[in-house]
């Protein structure tokens, strides 16, 4: 049996429509079925499921909460959590799908260059401290584990980048976006698809980095521009601090999507991860 953490979220919500899209059958859970925090409820829910693959598609993604108000939460989801699910899932004989992040790295490597997946962590980050002691935590208690670490993940089931810019296109005629923080778009469907894929395939264990292709490393700018560009909007160019946040971003985390390549996987452009965004929710 299948179980999926986090499953009303972007990422869980992508997964669990491929899913039933392909007739699997699969058990969905999110805080009300199965407060990740409670290594006791989680246990016992491992106990009644007895997951032979778990999807840990839970997270605190509020970066910038993270930092101050947030901090507390953000410490218990990403990390007691991750904990426990992989406890449980050593437990049960589960193998386990987490999913991390680019904050995990420094994000200061010149542009034009990627990331490689054995590549050392150094998150900034209060959300990149945490997310990196889950991969630690998923690689000391889990037997069977893949960490697929993403990026500017866009969907049709949650907030995020494209939503944000078509929203101020409607009320602005100018926008300003940063053009100098560098990486890749991912849509949840190409990761969804990317995880099943591990899992069936039967890849080896460890880290691989998904995000969607591209020939390079593109700014926010880029990005932006693609989006609006049915838009009557102007896209302007502007330097991050004119955007001052309280998490500090990475500069450059265009991630090599080398190893996701050679499990035989194919990656769409996120152009064309984009065109097909927009078709899913039409």
């Amino acid at each position: 049996m299948i179980l999926i953490t986090g499953a009303n979220g972007q990422l869980g919500t992508e997964l669990r429509y491929l899913l039933d899209e392909r007739g699997v059958d699969y058990v969905a859970a999110d805080v009300a079925e199965m407060d990740i925090t409670d290594a006791e409820k989680v246990d016992a829910f491992f106990a009644d499921v007895k997951p032979t693959v778990v999807y840990h598609c839970a997270a605190y993604t509020a970066v910038d909460a993270a930092e101050d108000e947030g901090k507390e939460l953000n410490y218990k989801i990403n990390v007691t959590g991750t904990e426990n699910v992989a406890k449980a899932a050593a437990k049960y004989g589960a193998t386990l799908v987490y999913i991390s992040t680019d904050y995990v790295f420094e994000g200061q490597k010149p542009v034009g260059l990627e990331l490689e997946v054995d590549e050392p962590a150094n998150p900034q980050t209060e959300y990149g401290r945490t997310k990196r002691l889950g991969e630690e935590a998923v690689e000391k208690y889990a037997d069977k584990f893949y960490t697929v670490r993403t990026a500017w993940v866009f969907g049709n089931y949650g907030k995020n980048f494209v939503f944000t810019m078509q929203n101020l296109a409607e009320t602005r005629d100018t926008l300003g976006v940063v053009n100098d923080q560098f990486g890749r778009p991912t849509w949840t469907r190409t990761l969804a698809e990317f995880m099943v894929h591990l899992v069936e395939t039967k890849q080896a264990f460890g880290y691989y980095h998904l995000s969607n292709d591209s020939e390079k490393g593109i700014s926010w700018y880029d990005f932006a521009k693609e989006i609006l560009k049915d838009k009557d909007v102007t896209v302007n160019p502007v330097s991050s601090d004119q955007f001052p946040a309280k998490a500090k971003r990475p500069l450059n985390s265009t991630m090599s999507l080398a190893k996701a390549k050679a499990t035989g996987f194919t990656i769409p452009t996120w152009q064309e991860a984009l065109e097909a965004f927009y078709k899913q929710g039409k």
